[in-house]
């Protein structure tokens, strides 16, 4: 607990409080701070994203359909520097008003479809392309539950533990220990899901699995937040073989890599404009011919 007790004042105001990382880009405000228009490539759709755990939800998915032979799922994915604010130019609050990546402009109708929230995102994809939905009127209500269990619970995993344990101007018991709790607690919903299911919906994989994975496999198998001891992922063994398995698909290690900007450089393909990029465009081959 902290040492200081803090008293609300009756109307909050907003000062540049320090709130640790991000605090530079955090304001209580929304709409666009400079004009600037998002960039639009060759392919039907449009992705403006970062490689973040929501980000990396939609990158799957869209490996996977290509990888299923649909080509109306080319795309074109553009980095967007949340550090430097790029997700408040007028065009990307066009796209999204709501400033948070992943945004989807989507050029084959007319005009443009824009979707934005990650799991919008991955339902309207799965729906156009026919593909990763349950068409069994049983599973396709559990797989919707998971998707949007998924995008209820994160907050709690991201915003609040990933917050407060790594990223916060100083650590506390009270926060830590309060999201610690909660993110401990749906590891072990996830744990007891899996141990008689191969994969969240049972047999068939399914955008909910792609919009859990990022997230809670990060935390099980990549250290995210540099908390696998922490929190004991070890001891999650049902969601270990289930985020190995996963990370097995040569898809998911695509889809992973894209708009990603750490980690090792040949695991950084910063922005998707064609397949072979995979091959020639990694940051290491990028660096390497500077």
């Amino acid at each position: 607990m902290s040492d200081t007790t803090y008293t609300p004042p009756k109307v909050w105001t907003w000062d540049a409080q320090d709130g640790g990382a991000f605090t530079n880009i955090n304001k209580p405000t929304a709409g666009a701070q400079f004009e600037r228009d998002l960039p639009v490539g060759k392919h039907p759709l449009q992705l403006y994203s970062l490689g973040t755990p929501n980000g990396v939800k939609v990158t799957i998915l869209l490996e996977e359909l290509l990888a299923l032979g649909h080509s109306g799922a080319e795309y074109d994915a553009w980095l967007i520097k949340i550090g430097d604010g790029d997700q408040f130019g007028s065009g990307f609050v066009s796209a999204n008003p709501n400033s948070k990546i992943p945004a989807l402009m989507d050029h084959s109708t007319t005009p443009p479809t824009r979707v934005f929230e990650s799991g919008a995102i991955l339902l309207y994809l799965a729906e156009k392309f026919g593909e990763f939905l349950p068409k069994d009127p049983a599973l396709k209500p559990e797989c919707l539950s998971w998707l949007f269990w998924q995008m209820g619970s994160a907050p709690y995993v991201g915003g609040g533990f990933g917050h407060f344990y790594a990223y916060a101007a100083e650590k506390q018991m009270y926060p830590i220990d309060r999201f610690t709790m909660e993110t401990k607690r749906q590891l072990d919903v996830l744990d007891q899901r899996l141990a008689d299911n191969r994969y969240i919906v049972g047999d068939e994989y399914t955008i909910a699995d792609m919009a859990i994975f990022p997230w809670y496999g990060g935390l099980a198998i990549f250290n995210q937040y540099e908390a696998e001891e922490f929190l004991d992922v070890q001891s999650y063994t049902n969601l270990q073989r289930w985020a190995k398995d996963l990370y097995s698909r040569e898809t998911v290690k695509r889809g992973r890599m894209v708009n990603r900007v750490r980690g090792e450089p040949n695991e950084q393909l910063r922005e998707r404009h064609d397949a072979s990029d995979f091959e020639n465009k990694t940051q290491d081959k990028v660096e390497a011919a500077e």
